[in-house]
């Protein structure tokens, strides 16, 4: 086996072993507790074939490139200096560590700090299974002979950690693989005859407790047929940094709450700490889910500063739908619904006039099982919804934002093979998102920023996809073209929870 020379980090600080003396072993990944003295490394990879794939070996020399990049990092490890790469230097420098190197400068530079964030893995490097994390108490293990210089070892027992990674596993690997790592603290090993193996020594002095660092799941690249260009959406190293009060602009934030009053419920959730954290501007919600009983009592609990706010339900269903627009910016003028009785009794369209746009607040209709309003979804509502806003963009650019109920491309959704007949990623459905309002002039904010990047607004509840990212994108903002270059950000906040959806923001100069 060859030896390399890669610099393993195992997420947390200043805690690095050379694979120099890593070698492959098998199954899932497991780390014991860490003792003071000597400890072992066990590196296990198990190919789906029998074979190991050439393309999830890491080679001596790519290793030492990336080491090297690494070393030209730290040594400019700050904004200023990767922003003054030309794209041709981000480009080579991420050729030679594996990373991606089509899109944008913006993208490019995001890619870089991603590949080198501080305290974490790659979160391109693995991918987590549908199965949770899970301890268990591994038996006491034996050591037998080692193939060449045999040492005897001694009995030693491991308390492991087992993390089960789904097979879409290594970054440029085209078949799955998974990785284990053990670390007991034993001094003497050996392997055994004919495994796959080798042990690593390494000197600890501190004692570091592993289960404090998690991955963030909406850093991890998921994705059944992901192209070899796409990156994880990370909001730490992607989006914009906040623009100063001396440039006129205003902050944009769009939510599906799914229930806004079992969400207000949850101990977990705080909409101060969420309006402090954003100092957002407008707050757009859709599936309020509210009666029209219900806005009074709700309007009293709205936070100091945002005392403009415009409320429309569903009066066909009650309980159903529903949407709304918290402003502390006075709106000009407000309208609900498209102005049509057959699309406006179930609370889908909130309009608020401001001096330099448009925004409207929309919760598309969804398709439904068994694809039962299709039909009324792609012959009505989206011409309708499209000829409203070509109207009004006759005097003032839009916004659109909301829950569009369609993952417009591939790369918007996890699974897009077995969901082709699924609400929200039909073809038909697709076409007339971009037949309806792409071809008329209004662009993908989050897209046209991100060509690249794999970042989801939607996890549903039933299968647990929000712990695998495993989701779609449904939520835009889709603004007039007019404006489109004015957009500082368009970015989505995967992190805030209490709905199967997670707000989505944008930053628009004015």
């Amino acid at each position: 086996m060859n030896h390399h020379t890669l610099v393993l980090g195992l997420g947390f600080p200043n805690f690095f072993i050379p694979t120099s003396r890593i070698g492959v072993i098998s199954n899932s990944l497991r780390i014991t507790n860490f003792i003071s003295g000597k400890v072992f490394i066990r590196l296990r990879c198990t190919s789906s074939t029998s074979k190991m794939n050439n393309s999830s070996i890491i080679h001596p020399q790519e290793s030492t490139m990336k080491g090297r990049v690494g070393e030209d990092i730290s040594a400019t490890n700050n904004a200023d200096a990767i922003g003054k790469m030309t794209v041709q230097q981000l480009k080579s420098k991420l050729r030679s560590i594996g990373g991606p190197t089509k899109g944008s400068k913006q993208d490019l530079i995001c890619a870089f700090k991603q590949f080198f964030a501080e305290e974490i893995d790659d979160p391109r490097a693995v991918v987590e299974d549908e199965k949770s994390i899970e301890v268990n108490q591994a038996d006491v293990e034996k050591s037998s002979k080692r193939k060449a210089k045999s040492r005897s070892v001694e009995e030693h027992a491991e308390v492991t950690t087992t993390e089960s990674v789904d097979k879409r596993v290594k970054r440029r690997a085209k078949q799955a693989t998974d990785i284990s790592i053990t670390v007991t603290s034993e001094v003497k090993t050996e392997t055994k005859k004919g495994s796959r193996s080798l042990i690593v020594s390494e000197d600890i002095e501190t004692k570091v407790d592993i289960s404090e660092h998690q991955v963030e799941p909406w850093t991890v690249l998921a994705h059944k047929k992901p192209q070899k260009d796409w990156i994880a959406y990370n909001p730490k190293v992607m989006r914009e940094p906040p623009l100063s009060r001396d440039i006129k602009h205003v902050k944009l934030m769009s939510w599906n709450v799914n229930g806004l009053r079992a969400l207000l419920k949850l101990e977990s959730f705080s909409a101060l700490e969420l309006a402090e954290r954003e100092d957002f501007d407008v707050l757009c919600l859709q599936e309020t889910k509210l009666q029209e009983k219900d806005v009074e009592a709700i309007k009293e609990r709205l936070l100091e500063g945002y005392d403009n706010s415009f409320w429309t339900c569903s009066v066909s269903k009650l309980g159903y739908s529903g949407t709304a627009i918290i402003s502390r910016i006075p709106p000009l003028s407000v309208k609900y619904g498209l102005g049509i009785s057959d699309h406006d009794s179930e609370g889908r369209l909130v309009t608020t006039e401001f001096e330099s746009f448009y925004l409207i607040s929309g919760y598309v209709p969804n398709s439904g099982d068994g694809l039962k309003r299709l039909s009324y979804r792609i012959t009505e509502w989206d011409p309708s919804l499209s000829n409203y806003i070509k109207e009004l963009e006759k005097s003032k650019p839009v916004i659109l934002t909301g829950d569009l109920n369609c993952a417009h491309e591939e790369i918007d959704i996890f699974n897009p093979a077995g969901n082709k007949r699924s609400a929200g990623f039909t073809i038909e459905e697709r076409n007339s998102f971009e037949e309806n309002f792409l071809n008329k002039g209004f662009v993908d904010t989050f897209r046209k920023r991100h060509p690249n990047v794999v970042g989801y607004t939607y996890w549903g509840f039933r299968h647990g996809g929000r712990k695998t990212n495993k989701g779609w994108r449904l939520d835009y903002f889709l603004v007039s073209e007019s404006i489109a270059d004015n957009v500082h950000d368009s970015y989505i906040l995967p992190d805030v929870t209490g709905s199967d959806h997670c707000p989505i923001g944008l930053v628009l100069k004015l």
